[in-house]
């Protein structure tokens, strides 16, 4: 028996959280500890407890942070009222929301004020749904799912517009748009597509594994919607078994009785340490044989937040 990993790429690290982890890091070096986060800075076990042992305090709500000090706001994105909570409690506030997350709150603003209302798809409870809706409070409707496009009822006599979240199943959510198409024939599209890059090319590249594979894994946390939606991809493309870890260590044996082809990625929040281990782990079960199966190559970087490369700029002329 022939045993080999397939290996994904691109996988890990998307442009928005290298940036994202990099402003928690830098605001610790620039400031000292403790340096306030709302919410987790991305949804990674890992990638929060190495940041806590660094002095970063991670909080559910900005009330928690005491007045006057330094909170940076997650790659989620926040909605405008919590801006104005930060600023009633004298926050310096540093704003790590992924630009491409940015960029779907200012379709939001613009839809509304053009009077649209928004079908936006995406699932509810999800801190980028709940920051993009509070950009325009009122005139959003959420569509979770295909059942929910098949149902949701616009407000009567409103222009129509729809958005999503951007980690969403590239699949899925063409399914719901088509969906809402069909029942809105005048709905308006964003101007370009929200699901983010990074999204869709780690879908893309487990699509091409998943047929292939008696097994894949992902490395990613359970509260990560890309890292999920990459177990169901990797299922509805074709592996029999699919599974979601947060280490190597909580992988197990058992997976492998009869497998000789393994698919290996991992979620857009995912540190490359962890594919390491995992890869480490499967070695010393026979499968050392690593192919890397490529969808797209991946070459965006973000500038560090304005307000914190103003304030690194300030240290270095001091």
């Amino acid at each position: 028996m022939s045993k080999r990993i397939l290996l994904a790429a691109p996988r890990g690290y998307c442009a928005g959280v290298d940036r994202a982890v990099i402003t928690v890091e830098k605001a610790l070096e620039l400031y000292g500890a403790p340096v306030y986060v709302r919410k987790q800075i991305v949804h990674n076990k890992h990638v929060v407890a190495t940041l806590e042992a660094r002095g970063a305090i991670f909080v559910d709500q900005t009330d928690e942070v005491p007045e006057g000090k330094i909170v940076v706001f997650s790659a989620h994105g926040v909605s405008p009222a919590v801006h104005a909570e930060a600023a009633d409690r004298n926050l310096k506030t540093i704003d790590a929301t992924c630009p491409l997350v940015t960029k779907v709150h200012h379709e939001a603003k613009r839809f509304a004020a053009e009077e649209l209302e928004i079908l936006f798809i995406g699932h509810e409870g999800h801190e980028e749904v709940e920051g993009t809706m509070g950009e325009a409070v009122g005139k959003v409707k959420l569509v979770d799912g295909l059942d929910s496009a098949r149902t949701v009822q616009p407000t009567p006599g409103k222009k129509l517009a729809w958005l999503s979240q951007t980690t969403l199943s590239v699949d899925e959510a063409l399914q719901s748009v088509a969906i809402l198409k069909e029942r809105f024939p005048d709905i308006q599209d964003p101007p370009s597509d929200d699901i983010c890059y990074a999204t869709t090319n780690r879908q893309e590249a487990i699509k091409v594994i998943a047929p292939q594979a008696d097994l894949v894994i992902v490395v990613g946390s359970t509260n990560s919607s890309n890292s999920v939606r990459l177990v169901e991809v990797a299922k509805e493309y074709g592996t029999p078994q699919a599974y979601l870890i947060d280490y190597a260590a909580e992988a197990k044996e058992e997976w492998l009785t009869g497998v000789e082809t393994i698919g290996v990625t991992s979620g857009a929040s995912v540190p490359e340490i962890l594919v390491d281990d995992l890869l480490k782990w499967l070695a010393e079960r026979g499968f050392a044989d690593v192919e890397t199966v490529t969808a797209a190559q991946e070459s965006l970087l973000f500038a560090l937040p304005p307000e914190l490369r103003k304030d690194i700029k300030a240290a270095a002329q001091a």
